[in-house]
């Protein structure tokens, strides 16, 4: 009878008890309370079974329990659009809004007249002002939707004239060739890998030709014997020139020299122009089409644009990263070295304070993301021995930074100044 009664099984916590812990009604607030309920059975069923001890309970729900979506991390691998990591992280302004327009909003209302509005009207309006040079623009919800969108419009049954060159893949085992063919346009490929000449999609324009497509290698370079033609002589062959940028600049940057903008390639004299919200431009996740006014109407009208379409959320915090201050993602691109190597400093003198040694090491850091690339940018890291790379990775929040000949490198143009003390907890965590 004395044993049965200090049998731990019997000490099994209750479930009201449970739920009341702070962390569990933190993850009822975020999961539901059916699905935390649900592994607070589990967890006491192990107990019961004596699989783990009463005291274990609460660790063993918050365990069994999925995370409520994405994590958080911090970006300190010197990629400042890392596609694993979301490419661009958002503006406060745009987060700001995105949270705004997460309940009823008026995205196709007029709240004047209270009559239905041209959806994302405002959105619409910031991108047009963004590039004066297009007559007209319209937003889908990524870039290759939006070259999609172009290619079935313009070219279904019809030529797409295209450098060998450019038939880039863009990720993730997708390439551009099927990506066209599967709107029902054909391919016309002209010149070779390293060479193309104007002559040669001269004599593949014809009645048949839908567009000539030129497409920025926005994420390798070819260098050596090589040459392309420009949107300029294209634009003289007497069709519609569709110019692929990708990266989403909309107006020159004199860091990227090499990297098209938007406003410039229509100047040139493409017709239509396509690129991505979350590159450059540090946006969210949207495609953006620029140019001819009866293209853009061609492209707004036609029945796949139904289902490319973006959602509130996106033209919230699309408009606010054209209206709003600097993005993160130019921040990190212009960031002052001389202002990276003296937090560098500063968060080694901390943890040096607190007897953990490390260094800081000139570093390079890349744009990534599909975009200028062999750009590379000087950067200031702080240098830990490679042993914390898998802690700190899994710690919280995460921190990313990138394992360089036996050594951790945490590169700071990427991670927010008011961020530096997290890292410093972080990093003493994993040291202790």
């Amino acid at each position: 009878m004395g044993e049965a009664a200090v049998d731990p099984r019997r000490r099994v916590p209750r479930t009201d008890v449970l739920l009341a812990d702070p962390a569990v009604a933190a993850a009822v607030a975020t999961l539901g309370r059916a699905r935390v309920k649900a592994a607070v059975a589990r967890a006491q069923q192990r107990v019961r079974h004596g699989e783990i001890t009463p005291d274990e309970v609460r660790d063993a729900v918050l365990s069994d329990l999925p995370a409520p979506g994405p994590r958080a991390v911090l970006n300190a691998t010197g990629v400042v659009l890392h596609t694993n990591l979301g490419r661009a992280p958002l503006s406060p302004a745009a987060v700001d809004a995105l949270v705004a327009a997460a309940g009823c909003t008026d995205v196709e209302l007029d709240l004047g007249t209270g009559r239905r509005a041209r959806r994302g009207r405002d959105t619409l309006a910031a991108l047009a002002a963004a590039v004066p040079d297009a007559a007209a623009v319209h937003v889908v919800n990524n870039g290759a939707a939006a070259l999609v969108l172009a290619a079935t419009a313009l070219a279904a049954g019809r030529e797409i004239v295209v450098s060998r060159g450019e038939l880039v893949e863009i990720g993730d085992g997708f390439r551009l060739p099927d990506l066209l063919a599967s709107t029902g346009a054909r391919l016309r490929e002209v010149g070779t890998t390293n060479r193309t000449t104007r002559d040669d999609y001269a004599r593949a324009v014809g009645p048949d030709t839908g567009f000539v497509l030129k497409v920025h290698p926005s994420n390798f370079v070819v260098t050596g014997f090589t040459s392309a033609v420009g949107v300029g002589d294209l634009a003289t062959l007497g069709v519609p020139v569709v110019a692929d940028i990708g990266s989403g600049l909309l107006t020159a940057d004199p860091l990227l020299p090499a990297e098209p903008d938007a406003a410039g390639t229509l100047r040139a004299g493409a017709h239509l122009v396509t690129a991505s919200g979350d590159k450059l431009l540090g946006g969210p996740q949207a495609g953006l089409l620029l140019g001819d006014a009866d293209l853009v109407d061609r492209l707004r009208r036609h029945p796949l644009a139904r289902a490319l379409r973006v959602d509130k959320l996106t033209l919230a915090a699309l408009a606010a990263t054209l209206h709003g201050p600097t993005t993160p993602t130019r921040a990190a691109l212009h960031a002052d070295p001389a202002v990276l190597r003296d937090r560098c400093e500063r968060l080694r003198d901390a943890l040096g304070a607190e007897g953990h040694k490390a260094e800081v090491v000139p570093s390079v850091a890349v744009v990534g993301g599909g975009g200028a690339p062999g750009v590379e940018l000087d950067s200031w890291a702080l240098s830990l021995p490679e042993r914390y790379a898998v802690a700190l990775r899994q710690g919280d929040p995460p921190v990313l930074g990138r394992v360089v000949r036996g050594r951790l490198l945490l590169d700071l143009r990427c991670v927010p100044a008011d961020a530096d003390d997290t890292v410093r907890d972080v990093v003493l965590r994993v040291a202790d």
